[in-house]
């Protein structure tokens, strides 16, 4: 799933490292969803999105196989 976790993250300047610790996941969970390995449960999509203030939809971009 495409998303712009990087650019969410770089306009508050936190690191990976900081983002995973503020959400409780490690800083390898993130590197996996910005280089789209992983894709985020719904709860930790949930807790990102309230942490940057903005809809899911925003950070994660859905696309149809």
């Amino acid at each position: 799933m495409k998303n712009k976790l990087k650019v969410f993250r770089a306009m508050q300047d936190l690191t990976q490292g900081n983002l995973a610790e503020k959400v409780g996941v490690t800083r390898q969970t993130i590197n996996a969803i910005e280089k789209r390995k992983y894709n985020p449960s719904l709860e930790l999509a949930f807790k990102l999105a309230r942490l940057f203030d903005v809809k899911i939809e925003d950070i994660f971009i859905y696309e149809e196989r």
